[in-house]
């Protein structure tokens, strides 16, 4: 429904007043004012204080730090959802809503006053305010950053105190999705040392403090006994643990040794949810697991040899042998059946070879000879696709060399290195922020070094279009510039699978990461 028709000009250049940006924002999912009423949701049991929470997971490396801007698995997602907070966090219906930030408002979409909640404290004991949201974020900006989301920062062109409990926020152009930004994970607020962060540690407002932490190995939480969150922070310490290998990991929780794990090894989790004690937690969300190219590298600069290569993958097989039925097939979209604006009018392309091999023909290639680098730590299941793929690819003339790459460090030796990898990619609030993260020209994350004129200019516009049509009708041919040209094979959408033991409780499950958005050590207790 076009919530949005009727709307002038005036308003889609974005000079808005604000009931109509108000209609607008809602219409795109996103309140622009934001009661923190809505994150404090009840849960259905009264929490409970106490216990030694252990998380087994395969995520965490030896190469991890502090610094927000590096995070890129769920140990560091965990440690920084435990020890910090953000401004807004995602909730179990998908949504940004309030977490440090008490209220966001925005007349045009271009300036958004913050009002922050007053009376909290780091645990060093210094007030949070304005300076500390102000320090934590341009640390993601400028010209030094090299934070991963650097590009989706750069929208913003000041941020300023006004008062002692009020951000104002102006941005380079309308942007109606902005406050879900700033739930994404490399986003915790950290206390402002100065006019920057201290990044060799982590001091936050969170429900817990770091007693000890070994990178790659494990880290132990403390509950920090001043948390401001009601019905947060229930554990009296927590303990995460990597262990790379799901084997390992299923039989730590089947033993006793861990009360939740992780991303279960679909191929075996037939057998947890015959055990007793065992609790199966199974989660539609935006994850898609994918084979990245670089579209600058040879041959993988000819787009035939790329739609070859996508027409050289049985997904229907993957899904049924790898996923276990745990999802779904992928299209070479990376906005799934669970995004506003998703393409349902793209056509579903198709195992077949012969057609991979009259593309390669087209693109002067009698054969293709390719090296496909693959680790457990892509996902859970990427060393199975990969010789699945090379048996499929065969039967297009393709040879896939598998190398098999360490787990450890695998996101920070082998992604964004080497041109052919197995990859994936966690969900994002919204459309315009995956495709802001990963496929846009100047984005961090541009992982298969992809550049499109077109569509980064149905980005840009589709960004500040408050016309509901208009920008369901950009994100759609964005949709299909990226399944036609991109170098990303989105071959399926797992769907998030953990295991706890039946002590573990809790609430409504975020669908945005896995154990209820990597949340779980604030939002979960023992029954």
């Amino acid at each position: 429904m076009d919530k949005l028709h009727g709307l002038d000009m005036d308003a889609r250049l974005g000079r808005l007043d604000r009931r109509s940006f108000l209609k607008a924002a809602s219409a795109l999912g996103i309140t622009a004012a934001l009661s923190l009423s809505t994150a404090n949701r009840v849960f259905a049991q009264t929490p409970k204080k106490g216990g030694h929470f252990r998380i087994g997971t395969g995520g965490g490396s030896t190469t991890d730090t502090y610094d927000p801007g590096t995070y890129n698995n769920s140990v560091l997602r965990m440690i920084a959802g435990s020890v910090c907070n953000y401004l807004m966090e995602v909730d179990s219906r998908g949504e940004a809503t309030p977490e440090l930030a008490e209220s966001v408002e925005t007349v045009d979409g271009l300036r958004f006053i913050i009002k922050l909640r007053k009376g909290i404290e780091f645990h060093n004991g210094k007030t949070f305010g304005p300076e500390d949201v102000i320090a934590s974020y341009n640390h993601h900006r400028g010209e030094g950053s090299t934070s991963a989301v650097k590009g989706l920062m750069s929208q913003i062109t000041e941020i300023k105190a006004d008062g002692p409990s009020t951000v104002v926020l102006s941005l380079s152009a309308p942007n109606a999705d902005f406050p879900a930004i700033l739930s994404d994970y490399h986003l915790p607020i950290f206390a402002a040392d100065g006019d920057r962060i201290d990044t060799s540690q982590m001091v936050g407002t969170g429900g817990y403090t770091i007693s000890s932490n070994e990178p790659g190995v494990r880290a132990i939480l403390q509950r920090h006994p001043n948390y401001w969150r009601e019905g947060r922070g229930n554990f009296d310490s927590a303990e995460i643990l990597v262990v790379a290998d799901v084997v390992a990991n299923t039989n730590a929780l089947i033993s006793g040794e861990v009360d939740a794990i992780e991303g279960c090894d679909v191929s075996t989790v037939d057998l947890l949810v015959k055990r007793e004690g065992i609790k199966i937690l199974e989660v539609t969300g935006k994850q898609y697991n994918s084979m990245l190219m670089f579209t600058d590298v040879e041959p993988f600069t000819d787009n035939k040899v790329r739609l070859a290569l996508k027409h050289a993958i049985d997904r229907e097989a993957i899904v049924k042998s790898v996923l276990k039925g745990y999802g779904k097939v992928g299209n070479d979209n990376p906005i799934t059946p669970s995004y506003r604006f998703y393409n349902d009018q793209l056509a579903q392309r198709v195992y077949d070879p012969d057609k991979a091999k009259f593309l390669l023909k087209q693109a002067g290639h009698d054969s293709l000879e390719v090296e496909l680098s693959t680790s457990a730590a892509a996902f859970t299941g990427a060393v199975d696709v990969a010789v699945l793929f090379k048996e499929q690819a065969a039967a297009a003339g393709i040879n896939v060399s598998i190398k098999r790459e360490p787990d450890d460090g695998y996101w920070a030796n082998v992604w964004q290195k080497k041109p052919f990898i197995m990859g994936s990619m966690l969900g994002r609030a919204t459309a315009d922020w995956m495709f802001s993260t990963s496929f846009a020209s100047d984005a961090s994350w541009n992982d298969t070094h992809w550049k499109n004129e077109r569509f980064n200019l149905l980005l840009k516009q589709a960004r500040s279009e408050v016309d509901d049509t208009k920008r369901k009708e950009m994100y759609f041919e964005m949709q299909q510039i990226v399944h036609d040209e991109g170098g990303t094979i989105v071959h399926s959408l797992p769907s998030l699978v953990d295991a706890v033991n039946d002590k573990v409780q809790h609430g409504p499950l975020a669908s945005n990461l896995n154990l209820d958005g990597n949340r779980c050590i604030d939002r979960w207790w023992f029954a």
